[in-house]
């Protein structure tokens, strides 16, 4: 193996540097500061990575150099590099097959990436470590200055969305690119929707206060807001209907069980003792009777209640049935249940005057189950209660002998 002699990264530096400093101002990005940046995070994702001090070594010369051909061209600058590296390269004598790695790596950095060896994938993601990074939205902002300058202006909208983009699509190539910066991209990538979600919130606004009249396509827009916002209540409202009617359930089932229970152990081992002990006659059957009082009113509210499950065609061309409760068509043929739906989803208000009519059923459901469960929950309370004094009185009064 080839030993590394660390100067060949301190020449590198000394080489590329007053290259970088000699970029315009309006090179806002691709500057100096964002070539350190990215040799600090090769250094560090070169350790991470457990790279050989080589192959670390390739690493650092080709960060100091990937961004110097700005000098000459924005365009294709990655191929003006690394034709102005190979000079240098060769000068500073570090081998051909060290030269073509360094070279392969600056080319690896051309969007979109496309790395072949493990060096190469180091660089990769140090060019774009700053997407996981706490600096990610001052670094984009400037990338959108320094496009500004060069191509021209870009909105601050239209140049998250692509940010937004950019971020969807990439991935990051080494192991601890993918455990470690993933992740805080991933949270980068969540403020970057919120920020788009605010600028458009603002464009809009602006656009209201203008008072200029609205293109076909704004006033498309303006009529779907509603249309999302309705179907999100229904969704919403469905969603809380069927979250409480399980509720209920739950509760009915709790009450079953312990009536039951109870009612049960009265069978099984009171009953058999009241021969022996008539002064707890009356307050066994007070609890029997309120347990079983109870557990019959838990039952009806969980006992279903289906429907004649038919509809007519009149009863669609009225737009009386509703095609969203199973109820209502459970006997029908496809073919019928079928041309009923495409009749409903083809007319948007009997659309939602079904999704209305489902809702408004399920809360008149949901009312006869709660109903019935108070009736079992305060039969349960007070005869419960009733019962535990009627059994005290019996045993002070009358106590076993």
């Amino acid at each position: 193996m080839m030993t590394t002699d660390i100067s060949s990264v301190v020449r590198t530096q000394e080489f590329a540097e007053p290259l970088l400093q000699s970029l315009p101002d309006h090179m806002e990005y691709h500057n100096i500061t964002h070539t350190r940046e990215v040799v600090e995070a090769a250094e560090l994702l070169g350790k991470q990575c457990n790279l050989n001090p080589v192959e670390r070594e390739n690493v650092m010369i080709a960060a100091w150099l990937h961004d110097i051909g700005y000098v000459k061209s924005c365009q294709n600058h990655e191929a003006i590099g690394a034709e102005m590296a190979k000079p240098f390269l060769d000068e500073i004598a570090i081998g051909q097959e060290r030269v073509q790695a360094v070279i392969d790596c600056i080319m690896a950095t051309k969007m979109p990436q496309n790395p072949h060896s493990r060096t190469a994938e180091v660089l990769c993601d140090a060019d774009l470590f700053h997407l996981s990074s706490d600096r990610f939205f001052e670094s984009s902002e400037r990338l959108r200055q320094e496009m500004k300058n060069t191509v021209g202006k870009i909105s601050k909208r239209k140049w998250m969305q692509g940010s937004i983009a950019l971020m969807e699509k990439h991935h990051y190539f080494t192991e601890y690119g993918k455990e470690v910066l993933t992740p805080l991209k991933e949270k980068n990538l969540k403020k970057a929707r919120r920020k788009l979600a605010e600028l458009e919130e603002e464009e809009n606004g602006k656009a209201d206060k203008s008072g200029d009249k609205p293109t076909l396509e704004e006033e498309t827009k303006k009529t779907k807001k509603p249309e999302r916002g309705i179907e999100t209540m229904f969704r919403m409202t469905s969603q809380n209907h069927f979250q409480l009617s399980a509720m209920a359930d739950n509760k009915a089932n709790i009450m079953i069980s312990v009536n039951t229970i109870i009612v049960s152990l009265i069978i099984s081992i009171l009953i058999r003792k009241l021969e022996e002990w008539p002064q707890l006659v009356i307050p066994t059957v007070m609890l029997t009777a309120s347990c079983l009082a109870a557990t019959i009113f838990a039952i009806l509210a969980t006992r279903p209640n289906v429907s004649g499950g038919r509809f007519s065609k009149e009863d669609i061309h009225q737009k009386q049935a509703n095609l969203l409760f199973f109820g209502n068509f459970h006997k029908m043929d496809l073919v019928d249940y079928e041309w009923g739906m495409k009749e409903m989803m083809n007319d948007s208000d009997f659309l939602y005057s079904s999704m209305t009519r489902d809702i408004y059923y399920l809360g008149k459901v949901l009312g006869k189950k709660y109903r019935l469960l108070r009736f079992s929950y305060t039969i349960f309370m007070f005869g419960f209660a009733a019962s535990v004094v009627a059994f005290g009185i019996a045993a002070y009064y009358f106590p076993v002998k």
